[in-house]
């Protein structure tokens, strides 16, 4: 059985933060067009299988400074969140579960 952690507040609010902004780009990515400068569409039936793209008109610049900010914002709690102090409470071997335990924390919370 796996063993449960006491993660601290903060930890678990990165965590949490964490999974709310990588939410929030991927929904965001999937609006935008495909490609961020404007582009034509295109047809390749040459490689393993079809790859076909409409017409991309690109990406607005209010688009790409929010597409930024996410990723910023992403970027700094990945680093928070895997350099907290609390991993240096947990033995090595232990890390991977700890890490996969806090992953799962905030769904577990919400759950029971």
């Amino acid at each position: 059985m796996a063993e449960t952690y006491d993660f601290p507040s903060d930890l678990l609010a990165g965590q949490e933060e964490l999974h709310q902004v990588r939410a929030e780009l991927s929904a965001l990515l999937k609006r935008l067009p495909w490609s961020v400068a404007p582009l034509d569409g295109f047809s390749d039936d040459n490689g393993w299988r079809k790859v076909e793209r409409p017409a991309s008109p690109g990406w607005t610049p209010d688009e790409q400074a929010e597409v930024e900010k996410l990723r910023q914002r992403e970027h700094e709690l990945a680093v928070f969140v895997t350099t907290h102090r609390f991993w240096r409470e947990v033995e090595t071997p232990d890390r991977v579960d700890a890490r996969t335990g806090l992953k799962h924390a905030s769904r577990k919370q919400e759950a029971g």
